[in-house]
């Protein structure tokens, strides 16, 4: 009985990844794909727990408590953008810092700097959503818009490797406690020169002008407030983990209740316009997905079907494996692949860790289906496809050598 579950459970397992990558041809939204087969799984394990209910059911709490902390810290930055981004204070800002008349070149270079700065405080999708906003607004000739957007893609996820509220891959590493938050903002510098490098080469081409129009909105007092309390929230949370160890989520929940507060001091939380609303805009398909990826990774972890990843660490060099695991996740969905690593328990250096943080994070970027900034990329430029975006798979594969180069180097100083 044994075997079948087994069997069972990857089958399952496998469907659900297979949902993931064929979402488009099936026409089924993977969260709810993946969501399904994840809460079968431990139906299953239920049902044949031959008395070993409570072992099953210990199982199933600790994977929730994970989920629970993950969802709830999303949340809270999710709702802190959606608030900024309804507001235009993210758009404006941009319009406001970019001269009227700018070379292609410089544009270039800009909006990979924005687009990594901007994915290291916002989830990945609203920052893709925005700087692809400010590409389209362009009216580039497609030629050029292809290459923005290559560039769009592979900063956001560079961008947010190196923060917790920037990735969701990164934020599970730290939950498990496998790297602190000193740690990971190290992981900036190496990010950052991987998305110089990709700009240069994708630059070389570029030789005209843009006009840039776009409306310099001014700001409420409200709004400014809310910002400087997201900020404030970040810096709270960094300073309050390494020094008194506090938890994110629990910081990141305060600075949720202050802006609730803040809103309603302020006049903003009204009976026409609630700012708890603000929450039901979040991305909730994708907090699904989560939890439907996290509930099948964990069933898996039941049946020690997670072994073969630790197997694959045996045959390999860490650095090597954790290299190919950054290939794979351009195929395979990152969270899964981050999941599945961390319930087998693999073990690794500090510097090994930092490594796999950046190659899950920033290797989904080779393929345009390999990353969510990718796939939403993909959604909103018409000419982006699968195939036009394998056009820039060298220049890719180059920043992501060049900048997991520079972790290895990293991981030697700081080991």
């Amino acid at each position: 009985m044994d075997s079948l579950l087994n069997i069972a459970l990857i089958t399952l397992a496998l469907l659900g990844l297979a949902s993931v990558v064929l979402e488009e041809v099936i026409h089924v939204n993977k969260a709810q794909s993946v969501l399904f087969f994840g809460c079968l799984s431990w139906v299953l394990l239920f049902l044949h727990a031959d008395g070993e209910a409570t072992h099953v059911m210990h199982g199933l709490e600790e994977n929730i408590a994970e989920i629970a902390s993950l969802w709830l810290f999303l949340l809270a930055a999710m709702t802190f953008v959606v608030y900024l981004n309804k507001k235009g204070m993210i758009e404006s800002l941009i319009y406001r810092v970019l001269p009227k008349n700018i070379s292609e070149r410089r544009l270039l270079i800009l909006t990979g700097a924005f687009a990594f700065v901007f994915s290291s405080l916002a989830d990945n999708i609203t920052a893709t959503l925005i700087s692809i906003a400010l590409i389209l607004s362009l009216n580039l000739p497609t030629r050029k818009t292809l290459r923005f957007a290559t560039l769009v893609v592979f900063a956001v996820n560079s961008g947010g490797v190196a923060m917790i509220t920037g990735d969701v891959t990164t934020l599970m590493i730290f939950l498990a406690e496998k790297v602190s938050i000193t740690h990971l903002l190290m992981l900036s510098l190496p990010a950052a020169i991987a998305v110089a490098a990709l700009s240069i080469m994708l630059s070389r081409p570029l030789t005209e002008n843009v006009l840039i129009q776009g409306e310099r909105q001014p700001a409420e007092t409200v709004d400014l407030a809310i910002a400087g309390i997201f900020l404030l929230t970040i810096i709270f949370t960094i300073v309050g983990n390494v020094v008194f160890g506090i938890p994110p989520v629990l910081s990141f929940l305060t600075g949720l209740s202050v802006m609730f507060l803040l809103a309603r001091a302020f006049g903003e939380d009204t009976e026409n316009d609630p700012i708890l609303d603000y929450i039901r805009h979040i991305e909730f398909d994708t907090l699904m997905f989560f939890l439907g990826i996290l509930l099948l990774v964990g069933a898996l972890k039941e049946i020690h079907a997670l072994d073969t990843f630790v197997a694959l660490y045996d045959l390999l060099p860490a650095w090597f494996a954790n290299y190919l695991m950054g290939l794979l996740s351009a195929l395979i969905d990152n969270v899964p692949l981050t999941a599945a690593l961390l319930k087998a328990d693999v073990t690794m250096s500090l510097a090994e860790w930092l490594s796999l943080t950046y190659a899950v994070g920033v290797g989904g970027s080779l393929l345009v289906i390999g990353s969510a900034a990718g796939i939403v990329a993909m959604s909103k430029v018409e000419a982006l496809t699968f195939g036009t975006y394998l056009r820039y798979i060298v220049p890719l594969l180059i920043a992501y050598s060049i900048g997991y180069g520079a972790v290895m180097l990293l991981g030697s100083v700081v080991s």
